[in-house]
């Protein structure tokens, strides 16, 4: 009787482990399709602190809007849906509006495309080594910012600059835009 007991719960433990393994098998095939359904993550453009200053420093009738940020900063993060709202109101209109990612190189590649996407800012959105950042480039590009706080927004149109240290309200944003735009 003893060896009848032990044999049937020696065929439970064996078939236990088989469906186990079939599970993690189907629930493996399972994620595996449903990562391949995801829309693939964009290789964000890094650009040089040269390029930054190029960019920075153009001066024609479009309203450069750049607005300088992290994944990990709240009050950025609070702020990128005024900016989308700006995006999409002033399609076709001489307006670029650009995110400048200032997060670690580590999470270039997995946090920030994530982020980006999630927000629905990927198509806006450049990184910039902060690292390489030095007073000189503070120097040269603001007035105000040296770097010691984001978020950060600066604005240009011709020689007209405006810039904003600090989470910028939806108002302001606007405020500030239109009167570039008069």
């Amino acid at each position: 009787m003893k060896n009848i007991i032990l044999s049937a719960i020696l065929l439970f433990a064996v078939i236990g482990c088989q469906k186990k393994d079939s599970e993690k098998t189907a629930e493996t095939a399972d994620s595996l399709s449903h990562t391949e359904m995801l829309p693939a993550m964009k290789k964000l453009p890094l650009v040089s602190p040269s390029a930054a200053t190029a960019f920075l420093g153009k001066k024609n009738d479009t309203l450069y809007v750049t607005n300088f940020f992290a994944t990990w900063c709240g009050p950025c993060v609070k702020e990128i849906p005024h900016f989308k709202n700006k995006i999409e109101e002033l399609k076709g209109k001489p307006v670029k509006i650009t995110f400048v990612s200032l997060d670690q190189k580590d999470i270039w590649t997995t946090e920030v495309p994530r982020f980006t996407q999630e927000h629905g800012i990927q198509d806006y959105t450049v990184l910039l080594d902060g690292q390489l950042l030095d007073h000189n480039f503070f120097a040269s590009n603001f007035k105000e910012w040296d770097g010691g706080a984001i978020p950060f927004t600066f604005m240009r149109k011709g020689d007209k600059t405006d810039e904003t240290l600090g989470m910028i309200s939806e108002e302001q944003l606007n405020e500030k835009i239109n009167s570039f735009l008069k």
